[in-house]
């Protein structure tokens, strides 16, 4: 146990801080994104609850792989969930609680894009209802444009979340 230990060079405390500043600028995100997301303050059970979500690419490179959505309030059935957006071709999946919306639209910086969610709360719906809703953006190279998500999770392609939590208050 000793001679392992004896092999082993010592290493300076100036190698490991530079190695921790590289691995913090190499996680940064090829596009980050600032979100607004606006939701009504109250609804009735049973009413209609509209969630917009607002994104801007604040760069540093532009976003052509990104889902817009996230996780809806519990009382919210979300096989009748509405979507609204001017961009053709987007495409939506339902992971349990979450929706999640790919639009295939390259967002140079300083663009931005604008989705409307349409929902309906459960006529048992009551308290307060919380969605955490934004995007979620890829640093996909060259040539992977056409993955699913699922498979870019499964190789380890790094993504980034930018979301807010909106509250919306059951009155009767």
């Amino acid at each position: 146990m000793l001679a392992g230990a004896l092999l082993l060079p010592a290493v300076p405390a100036s190698a490991t801080t530079a190695t921790a500043t590289t691995a913090a600028v190499a996680s940064a995100p090829f596009s980050a994104f600032d979100i607004k997301v606006k939701a009504p303050k109250t609804a009735k059970p049973g009413g209609k609850v509209n969630y917009t979500i607002f994104a801007t690419n604040k760069g540093p490179y532009y976003a052509d792989y990104y889902f817009l959505g996230g996780e809806f309030p519990k009382d919210v059935d979300l096989r009748k969930v509405r979507y609204r957006t001017s961009v053709k071709g987007t495409e939506c999946y339902l992971e349990g609680r979450a929706l999640f919306c790919f639009l295939p639209k390259i967002l140079e910086k300083g663009d931005s894009i604008t989705m409307i969610f349409e929902t309906r709360l459960k006529k048992s719906a009551k308290g307060t209802q919380k969605a955490t809703l934004g995007i979620v953006s890829y640093d996909v190279d060259q040539g992977m444009e056409n993955m699913s998500k699922e498979e870019l999770d499964r190789l380890g392609v790094p993504e980034h979340g930018f979301a807010k939590t909106v509250k919306t208050k059951v009155v009767r």
